[in-house]
């Protein structure tokens, strides 16, 4: 009896990662693996598979509906039930305390001393979200209100894109933006989706054919079905149904909402999603728990307290009776809630506002640097959040892209090798090396760009002399081997590639004197030394990542056929023929590059033979046609005849450093922050990418893959032999994997990380598989299997992220989207430690939003990345100052704001514990009702938010030169469980010392009119007037940054505190509110005693001196980094200057290989194939709308 084998994902043990290939796709599933294969099937698994091909496919997801030009049928009611509920906790919400102090048998304080504190802080938050609204609304409306053409009544007519619905036919021109979330394309194009390089989009042939007059396009009637709005932006699944037949739709007839049309005049299209909005999560912060329990179980004890106080002293007291026959059990739940009110200050609701406008300050003064700001694109910084601006000063991992975010993504040209000749160098024409030499003179060249700079005038002689015809053929080369669309801009030349490696070389090409001038489907224009020569191109065979080549043949105007190649040097130099005498020149070259950091790529040709080219040709068209597998028998054929080719030579690109990366990154380091470049360039690249910017240095041991591979596999095997009986009993020891001292960098590559972290995927066996019930025996074993094998995996990613942690620097190249998220994802689950992934592209967008905080880079890859971060700015070199200096003024900031906040209100909440050990726990406040309502809303508020916007330890540019003093966020040694404690305990010996000292005072006391000073109300002014003098000088002791704002907030505070206490308690307002301001003439008649006023005296002294010694002993005793610094700060106001270090050029070593130039997509080549892509001439848009039968001439341009 056959069974059915488990078809889970198993790891292939026997096979070896290549390191020179891209993992599986994101998105690849097991079947798609499957179909890679080529094994034997069984046959009836074979004649399965052509029945399921031949059955009409269901689509179970293509569940969205649009009709063309139908807006009623959008209107109908299953498709107006749709709707999207977006749920959002409030922050209006009102405390429950407020209805608990209408009760008079629990409040023992008035309602307004909870009601106003609560109005002002949801009123200044109301004004702040409606800013953010209004600046919200504003752009919006401004993006809503953009135009374009919709077609309505039969024509094309203006309207706005907040009016464009699903199922409308628009018409977009040059350069607009794409207005709504996806339409489909009618009529091919070139589109801009917010990246500098061009995406090519083809319509399909039928709506191109037939829908090119706007009365056909008005009576388009055409049916989608599709997938739903999703986060797959790669990916698109749709069928369109049209005069009787389906059409298949994928993601290259879409466009996305902010796309820009290029390289057309105008083209159509279907609207298909609209008004689709994704909403971001925000972080929960359960912070309040801790403090919520203190004060149930101070509450809970103080009712007990009171209940038995009730029942031994109350109810045998005639003179306390108050008419109700309340039981002791009884009035002790009331005070319970009682003191829930009195003590809520513990809590208080100000904080909450407070920190968001800390946040909004902090975030604001982000926005406003100008060393941030990026004159030469006009590109401030922007924080795009307010919460995560005190984690900016915790960060100890950093994950960052390489091409455009360490390097500008601006390529150059800068030296080549041809006939093993190297050029490039700063040399005249005599071959001569000078240090200082003027660039070369173009000017002879009327194609020249005029940007273009080159000092080897060696080169340009040997072009102009015609002595070594290979170095005008390496030119020629670049000038035809290409899939550059050219366009003509006020009679210049604008090259539009697909790659700006590709746009590099057939610029530099043009400068040099072979300029690419035109192309039609079948022929490619060349300039050549002013000479224009048209080639007929037989065949494109176009780059992807499996080839990694590109060749076109083409058909010289003397009737010779040639094959013109480049590609990378792993794949030219297996497809070389054996007699080439500068192989080995050339690949000494390559070396040479790659050392110097420079992307490179070798180029090649073929002379190819009248008949040979016409057998191949057969087989090409056939495998152009072909129904399945057609990119498999394509490359198939491409392989016969890219063969026995001639060397011509290698081009060098480069790909600048930022400026200030190596500063940054060494800064960085220094701040005991990890740095780990996750790109999908190839090995080599990245490689010498981390030498350029030092994050390698010349003495770091470098650990490949299977190094990697090998540690990990004795690791696994040592914990394994200690995994027996007695394991439980012995404690686990974590071991190093690396012996102690020296620098070790970690690099490896997408394939071995795949098979290091268990997540290889491989093919399943192509067997019949017939389905039986299991047993329960066989679901228990598999079950087990399962959990043996995620153990494993989990304990293998786990030592992984061990051995890279215990290295300075870690590379992961040719690493997918979903594996930087994924590594990204291990440290923050490992490692407990906050995060940050830096990017500027669109495939960094999975790492930035996995990492704790993102930030994008708006540099050439478009805004992606950006719209996805929570912070942005424009070049790599302002993250150390993002991090050292606001990220750690902002942690500082922070915990100080929060320690002192919990002290103070520690302070004044806890007199009222004391207190009712002397009121039978009676829940009576020790306050005034007024002076509860506005502590922490006017006496207390302004000095700790000036403090927690504006204090700094040491300057700014001190904190860049001592990155060392980042350490105190990373260990969180500012504001931790030992850090709230003693917060804690200063708040309640401060309490103690507010309550005890003036009880003292009072007890047994005459004032100066012979009358006893010792009542409630003289006892409460003379409480609340040393509170509010300690907590404001005890913030004067914790500003380290002293200004005139902060004094006068002290000051004023306390003045503030006076001057409302006296109107309070003056005659008239009582007069007005007798019910709301019962301590008449208190103040007046309390101050007037010196008594008195010594009695606050030596309680704020008490209070605030012991401070004071303690400070001064730990300052001089034990100084922390910044109190060295603050102590000589004058001496060190001049900052150093950061010296690069020395580059050693290692010649002969060739472990660090060149790197292959291109993009990694597909270029236009099947867009030019097809006929369609060419810039055709039509008639004037008027002309076509004025007369519906207007026809395009279809001739290419010239």
């Amino acid at each position: 009896m056959s069974t059915e084998r488990d078809s889970e994902t198993t790891f292939d043990e026997d096979s070896q990662p290549n390191d020179e290939v891209v993992p599986y796709s994101d998105d690849e599933t097991e079947d798609e693996l499957d179909d890679q294969g080529s094994a034997v099937e069984p046959e009836q698994n074979r004649v399965n598979k052509e029945a399921e091909e031949n059955r009409e496919p269901v689509r179970k997801e293509c569940t969205w509906q649009v009709k063309a030009n139908d807006r009623k049928y959008h209107e109908q009611p299953h498709f107006m039930n749709t709707k999207f509920f977006c749920i959002k906790e409030s922050k209006y919400a009102v405390t429950p305390l407020f209805f608990f102090q209408a009760i008079p048998q629990i409040s023992t304080l008035a309602w307004y001393t909870t009601l106003f504190p609560l109005l002002l802080v949801l009123g200044i938050t109301a004004i702040k979200d409606l800013v953010d609204d209004v600046a919200r609304h504003k752009m919006d409306r401004e993006i809503n209100n953009r135009t374009c053409e919709v077609i309505k009544d039969g024509r094309f007519k203006v309207a706005k894109w907040k009016d464009i619905q699903v199922g409308d036919v628009i018409r977009l021109r040059k350069n607009d933006f794409v207005p709504v979330s996806e339409p489909i394309l009618l009529l091919p194009v070139l589109v801009l989706p917010q990246e500098t390089n061009l995406k090519f989009k083809m319509s399909l042939e039928i709506t191109d054919q037939y829908l090119q007059r706007e009365d056909a396009l008005a009576a388009f009637d055409g049916f989608i079905e599709c997938e739903e709005p999703n986060n797959r932006l790669d990916k698109f699944t749709g069928i369109l149904s049209w005069r009787k037949t389906r059409f298949p739709l994928d993601a290259d007839k879409i466009l996305l909402r902010g796309c820009v049309i290029r390289n057309t005049d105008f083209c159509h299209g279907l609207v298909i999603f609209a008004d689709f909005l994704a909403l971001k999560k925000k972080k929960k912060n359960s912070g309040w728990v801790r403090i919520i329990v203190v004060l149930i179980l101070l509450s809970a004890g103080l009712a007990i307290g009171h209940a038995y106080w009730e029942a031994q002293v109350g109810n045998y007291s005639w003179y306390l009776y108050d008419g109700e026959d309340a039981t002791p059990s009884l009035r002790g739940f009331f005070n319970f809630w009682g003191y829930i009110i009195v003590l809520n200050t513990m809590v208080p609701i100000s904080l909450y506002v407070s920190v968001e406008v800390i946040r909004l300050g902090q975030s604001h003064f982000i926005n406003w640097d100008l060393q941030m700001y990026y004159a030469e694109k006009d590109t401030p910084a922007k924080a795009r959040t307010t919460t995560l601006n005190e984690q900016l000063g915790q960060i100890h991992y950093i994950f960052s892209d390489k091409t455009g975010t360490l390097t500008q993504n601006i390529m150059t040209f800068k030296k080549c090798c041809i006939n093993g000749q190297i050029y490039g160098d700063h040399r005249d024409a005599s071959q001569h090396n000078h240090n200082k030499i003027e660039q070369v003179d173009f000017s002879w060249n009327t194609y020249a760009d005029g940007k273009f700079a080159f000092y080897d005038h060696y080169l340009i002689e040997q072009i102009q002399s015609g002595k070594e015809p290979e170095v005008r053929q390496f030119f020629f080369l670049l000038a035809v081997c290409h899939t550059v669309m050219v366009d003509r801009i006020d009679g210049h030349l604008n090259y539009q590639a697909a790659s700006p490696d590709e746009g590099a070389l057939v610029n530099a090409a043009r400068n040099f004197g072979f300029a690419f001038l035109a192309r039609t489907q079948n022929t490619i224009t060349i300039s050549e030394l002013g000479t224009e020569r048209t080639y007929n191109v037989l065949a494109i065979l176009d780059f992807n990542s499996d080839r990694k080549r590109m060749s076109i043949i083409v058909r010289t105007p003397e009737g010779n056929i040639k094959l013109y190649c480049k590609g990378a040097d792993t794949v030219i130099y297996e497809r070389l023929h054996r007699m080439n005498p500068t192989k080995q020149e050339t690949q000494d070259a390559l070396d040479v590059f790659a050392n110097e950091t420079l992307r490179t790529l070798c180029l090649c040709y073929k002379e190819i033979e009248e008949k040979e080219f016409a057998e191949w040709n057969k087989k090409f068209m056939a495998a152009s046609v072909a129904s399945t597998n057609r990119d498999e028998a394509l490359d198939k054929v491409y392989e016969e005849i890219e063969k026995d080719l001639i060397l011509l030579g290698a081009t060098a690109i480069e790909d600048k450093l930022q400026d200030g990366v190596p500063e940054t990154i060494s800064k960085l380091a220094k701040a005991d922050i990890k740095i780990w470049v996750l790109t999908g360039d190839k090995k080599e690249t990245a490689e010498n990418i981390g030498f350029a910017c030092e994050l390698l240095t010349e003495d770091t041991t470098i650990c490949y893959g299977e190094d990697i591979n090998s540690l990990l596999h004795t690791r696994m095997e040592n914990q394994r032999n200690r995994g027996g009986v007695y394991a439980k009993f012995v404690p686990p020891v974590q071991e190093p994997f690396f012996p102690s001292g020296g620098n070790r960098a970690l690099i490896i590559t997408g394939s071995w990380l795949n098979e290091i972290l268990l997540e290889k995927k491989t093919k399943r066996s192509k067997i019949l598989k017939l389905k039986f019930p299991r047993t329960e025996e066989e679901r228990r074993m598999r079950t087990q299997s399962k959990r043996r094998l995620e153990a494993k995996k989990e304990q293998r990613q786990k030592n992984f992220v061990d051995l890279a942690c215990e290295c300075s620097a870690v590379i992961c190249c040719r690493v997918t989207p979903k594996q930087k998220a994924m590594v990204v994802d291990l440290v923050k689950k490992y490692k407990k430690a906050i995060t940050l992934a830096i990017g500027d592209g669109a495939n960094d967008v999975n790492m930035i939003k996995t990492a704790h905080i993102g930030v994008g880079i708006s540099g050439q890859e478009g805004m992606q990345a950006v719209m996805s971060s929570d912070y942005s700015f424009a070049q790599f070199r302002y993250l150390q100052r993002l991090l050292l200096v606001h990220g750690r003024w902002s942690y500082i900031r922070m915990c100080k704001f929060l320690r002192y906040f919990f002290y103070k209100n520690f302070a004044f909440t806890l007199v009222h514990f004391w207190y009712s050990f002397f009121n039978g726990y009676s829940a009576q406040t020790a306050y005034e009702d007024w002076f509860i309502t506005l502590y922490n809303v006017l006496y207390s508020s302004l000095p700790v938010l000036l403090m927690g916007l504006l204090d700094q330890d040491v300057s700014d540019k001190l904190s860049l030169r001592f990155p060392g003093l980042y350490v105190v966020g990373q260990r969180d040694l500012l504001f931790n469980y030992k850090r709230f404690f003693i917060s804690l305990l200063h708040g309640v010996l401060t309490s103690m010392i507010l309550f005890f000292i003036p009880l003292g005072a009072y007890l047994q006391t005459v004032g100066q009119d012979g009358e006893a000073p010792s009542d409630y109300q003289s006892f409460a002014v003379t409480m609340a007037s040393a509170l509010v003098i300690t907590v404001n000088f005890q913030i004067g002791l914790d500003t380290s940054y002293w200004t005139f704002v902060n004094a006068f907030s002290i000051f004023g505070s306390i003045a503030l505190y006076f001057g409302i206490m006296f109107d309070f308690h003056s005659a008239g307002i009582h007069v007005l509110f007798p019910s709301a301001f019962q301590f008449t003439g208190t103040a007046s008649n309390a101050l007037r005693q010196p008594y008195i006023w010594l009695t606050i005296i030596l309680t704020v002294a008490v209070c605030l001196l012991p401070v004071v010694a303690i400070r001064f002993l730990s300052m001089t005793i034990w100084p922390s980094e910044s109190d060295k610094i603050q102590k000589h700060r004058k001496r060190l106001k001049a900052e150093e200057q950061w010296q690069r270090r020395q580059q050693v050029f290692r010649r002969g070593v060739s472990s660090r290989r060149s790197a292959y130039a291109f993009s990694h997509q597909r270029g236009y080549a099947d867009l030019i194939s097809s006929g369609r892509s060419i810039r055709k001439k039509r008639s004037p848009l008027d002309a076509i709308v004025a007369d519906g039968t207007a026809e395009y001439r279809r001739t290419g341009d010239s």
